[in-house]
Formats: structure tokens, C-alpha cells, sequence
């Protein structure tokens, strides 16, 4: 049974940072690819981030390039989401996914496994 836990989430002031974690567990995620979505209310689920867990490579959309890293630790089963210099529109609730192929898609639809998310608000 895959397991995606989200962690890290919480209340946070414009300009600071966060990290947040999601722990992976129940296969191998050598040959997966890994997304974190954001869904704030009333709107979409979207695309932040991706890394293929096998070679590392990454993918952003050009609204947080900059401002966002992916990373993954093989070891600890685990993939982070930092963000930087928190925006009031980064407020949503933050999901990592799992996709059983090594490249990274942008589509919710195309991910097999979803995590239940961790609330992230920013206040000004």
C-alpha cells in the first residue's frame, strides 16, 4: 500500500520560508516521478514542482521558479518542498504525488498516488 505523508505545513509571515516534507513508503520509488500540487480555495490544483527520483532532474513552472526547490532523499524515502520569500498567494493546501514513470508530468491526472496534504498560510 504506497503512502504519501505530507508534513511541514503552518501559519507563516510574507517573506519567510518553509520547508515541507513528504515521506514516501510501500515500493520502490526509483523509477517514479515526483510531484508537489497546490490547490488554494476555489481554485485548481497546480503544478509547483517535480523531480524524478532516479536522476534528480527537476521541473518548475515559471510562476515559482525561483522561489521553490524540490529535493529528494533516497535514503529517508522522503522529498522537500522549500519555499522562499512566502507570498500571500502561496497560501493553499499542498499535496505531494507519485507517478510510476520516471518523467515528471504537470497533470494531476497523470499522477497514481496522492498525499492528504498540508495546509500552508502566509499573512501579511
Amino acid at each position: 500500500q504506497v503512502q504519501l505523508v505530507e508534513s511541514g505545513g503552518g501559519l507563516v509571515q510574507s517573506g519567510g520560508s518553509l520547508r515541507l516534507s513528504c515521506a514516501a513508503s510501500g515500493r520502490t520509488f526509483s523509477n517514479c516521478a515526483m510531484g508537489w500540487f497546490r490547490q488554494a480555495p476555489g481554485k485548481e490544483r497546480e503544478f509547483v514542482a517535480g523531480i524524478s527520483w532516479n536522476d534528480g532532474a527537476t521541473k518548475y513552472p515559471d510562476s515559482v521558479k525561483g522561489r521553490f526547490g524540490i529535493a529528494r532523499d533516497k535514503a529517508k524515502n522522503t522529498v522537500y518542498l522549500e519555499i522562499y520569500n512566502l507570498k500571500s498567494e502561496d497560501t493553499a493546501l499542498y499535496y505531494c504525488a507519485a507517478r510510476l514513470t520516471s518523467r515528471i508530468s504537470t497533470l494531476t491526472s497523470e499522477y497514481n498516488y496522492w498525499g492528504q496534504g498540508t495546509q500552508v498560510t502566509v499573512s501579511s
